[in-house]
């Protein structure tokens, strides 16, 4: 690590903090408006030890008193295809801001991010990210210093589910929840669906169950698969996270993992599909639905959520830093 302000210490992170972290994430919430909260559990998901290994790609900061102040996290993204991706993630309590210590974990995630990928592709070109929400005033012109540049706009949009229209008919279409025995055959069709889509990877069947269909706010039963001639053309996987009730006091369906594959587009499936998973989440007692969607996907899924009622509450920008090959 760089040096620190006079106090402040820097070592490894471990699965022991993300308690910690978890709070530090919501004294941050207010200020940055993510619109995510998550607990520890959800952290542990996601940082996963088969996928992450937190004593060599995270960074606590903490005070003289041993409370964390400040967190970086490095994942390197299996699945690679025209470029290998390298998501930074980190965070700095609102009170310990401005001090230097954001400028300090980037400066380690840089030179960790190069590692990971001569470790992982270093045949591939490299590209290093950094997501900037509405309320990080001060991390924008810290990645921009850094060589980053604003390369994608990701809207989140919501709606409530009052007034949801009828599911619409499609010819040849067979509507129904998600089940185990497919769930393979929905990784390997979402891994079409979006071979298309700006920085999707492959997702192998150990990320896919760690990130997906693995995750305890997984709801099966609330996710929608969209059958044609006894095949999977596309689906909506659904979440609910507890965190997230509990924090809102609104339980919100979050439609995670959408799509469908590109000889089934253009005939009303993804409607078809989402109507039906909202209508099974405002049975099940959901007051709200939300989705992130990449403000140009190819397949125009912007214009399609909005004419389904969805409306954009932030928007997320995705900076980047590319690396060359490795030799």
């Amino acid at each position: 690590m760089p040096p620190l302000p006079a106090g402040l210490t820097a070592r490894p992170l471990t699965a022991d903090d993300l308690p910690a972290v978890a709070e530090l994430f919501a004294a941050a919430e207010p200020l940055d408006d993510t619109g995510e909260h998550l607990d520890a559990d959800d952290l542990a998901e996601w940082w996963v030890e088969d996928l992450v290994d937190l004593s060599r790609d995270g960074r606590a900061v903490c005070a003289g008193d041993g409370a964390l102040v400040g967190v970086a996290v490095v994942l390197s993204i299996s699945g690679a295809r025209e470029d290998h991706r390298v998501v930074l993630e980190g965070r700095v309590h609102p009170a310990w801001r401005g001090r230097g210590i954001g400028s300090a974990l980037l400066d380690w995630q840089l030179r960790r991010g190069a590692e990971l990928h001569r470790r992982d592709h270093p045949e591939l070109p490299g590209r290093l990210t950094v997501s900037v929400y509405p309320g990080m005033g001060s991390l924008e012109p810290l990645v921009r210093r850094a060589g980053f540049a604003a390369e994608r706009w990701y809207a989140d949009v919501e709606r409530p589910l009052t007034g949801l229209p009828e599911v619409p008919a499609v010819p040849g279409l067979q509507l129904l929840p998600f089940a185990w025995d497919r769930d393979d055959e929905v990784r390997r069709a979402h891994n079409a669906a979006f071979t298309d889509h700006h920085g999707s990877g492959e997702r192998d069947a150990a990320t896919w169950r760690a990130w997906f269909t693995g995750s305890r706010a997984f709801r099966p039963d609330l996710s929608v698969l969209a059958l044609v001639d006894g095949v999977v053309a596309g689906y909506v996987l659904s979440y609910v996270y507890e965190a997230d009730t509990r924090a809102t006091g609104v339980p919100q369906v979050h439609l995670g993992q959408l799509g469908v594959l590109r000889p089934a587009r253009g005939r009303g499936i993804a409607s078809a599909a989402i109507v039906a998973a909202l209508r099974a989440a405002a049975a099940d007692g959901c007051a709200t639905a939300g989705l992130q969607v990449d403000t140009e996907n190819p397949t125009g899924a912007f214009g399609l959520y909005r004419r389904l009622g969805f409306t954009p509450v932030r928007t997320r920008v995705q900076w980047a830093c590319t690396l060359p090959p490795a030799p």
